[in-house]
């Protein structure tokens, strides 16, 4: 069997989230829609975006990322809204049938 592996990353809002007056929040905002851009431009992510009515409230967006697992971390810990302690990440692998997410997984997995 193979399977295409890739990164998930889910970004949630966690219980310490930092309040912001509202135009700081605007130009947050702004600067993590620019950093998910770069992040498809430059090729590490597939696809990105935020969720509506989660069962878990704290969950914001999920990215799936073509990178390692150590490579997601490190670069959705640059994401501007995880920095500021607005957003925190989970990361994980996650496995697919070759090819459903294009050609480009972050790695492949064969096993008998």
């Amino acid at each position: 069997m193979k399977l295409d592996a890739y990164t998930v990353v889910f970004l949630r809002r966690p219980p310490d989230a930092p309040t912001l007056p509202e135009n700081e929040l605007e130009a947050l905002q702004q600067d993590h829609l620019a950093f998910n851009a770069k992040m498809r431009a430059e090729g590490n992510v597939v696809f990105n975006g935020p969720v509506s009515d989660p069962p878990d409230q704290s969950l914001r967006g999920i990215t799936i990322y073509r990178t390692s697992v150590e490579e997601a971390r490190q670069l959705a810990s640059q994401d501007p809204a995880v920095q500021a302690g607005r957003l925190a990440i989970d990361v994980f692998t996650w496995y697919v049938q070759p090819g459903v997410l294009g050609d480009r997984p972050a790695s492949i997995l064969e096993a008998n």
